[in-house]
């Protein structure tokens, strides 16, 4: 390969990989043509995106844009193909594992489609660590309950006290209530 193809390559990938921060690794191996298609579809479907890459190129692409992963990685062994797309590497991870062990198309990419790895924010990570990873909503949802979680037991604190003694008051009120007509009969007998 020329240099001059190599660097139209290169340019491609880092048009491609722009802003891209999440990916996911894989190794497609023995996969026919419409075990491929069907795959790239259900995820295209999901905004998911695969490419076929070459390992050398992509690898100076990724360290050009701050990716920084190891070259002895096993990410580079073999053929590789990157998944990126989603709005957090937990969703693009969820999806491509509920596509290879959805029990319909399961037995297609048994053995054929192996996950290498998962790169989030920029840093390798495991595959199943990607996966129990939070979303965005997720996280926001977390973090709001630990916030209002103080507050609310705060009102309950400052709640509680005024409850007790209202419900005093009341009992209070029934109590003369009761009283009230027992009185009344024994002033009118001492009449």
């Amino acid at each position: 390969m020329s240099k001059a193809i190599k660097q139209m390559e290169m340019a491609a990938l880092n048009e491609t990989f722009k802003g891209v921060r999440d990916l996911v690794v894989l190794h497609i191996k023995g996969l026919n043509s419409s075990g491929d298609y069907n795959l790239r579809a259900t995820l295209r479907k999901k905004k998911i995106r695969l490419q076929v890459v070459k390992n050398s190129l992509v690898r100076r692409v990724l360290t050009d844009m701050g990716l920084n992963i190891d070259p002895q990685s096993p990410y580079w062994k073999d053929t590789t193909v990157l998944a990126w797309g989603g709005a957090s590497i937990a969703e693009l991870s969820r999806a491509i594992k509920g596509e290879l062990t959805h029990p319909k198309t399961a037995a297609a990419y048994k053995d054929k489609v192996t996950i290498k790895g998962a790169i989030a924010d920029g840093q390798p990570v495991t595959f199943e660590l990607a996966t129990t990873m939070p979303t965005r909503e997720e996280a926001i949802a977390d973090i709001l309950a630990l916030i209002l979680s103080p507050a609310a037991q705060i009102a309950g604190c400052l709640v509680s006290p005024g409850g007790q003694v209202a419900g005093q008051i009341t009992t209070i009120s029934e109590r003369k209530e009761e009283g009230a007509p027992a009185a009344d009969a024994a002033t009118a007998t001492a009449s």
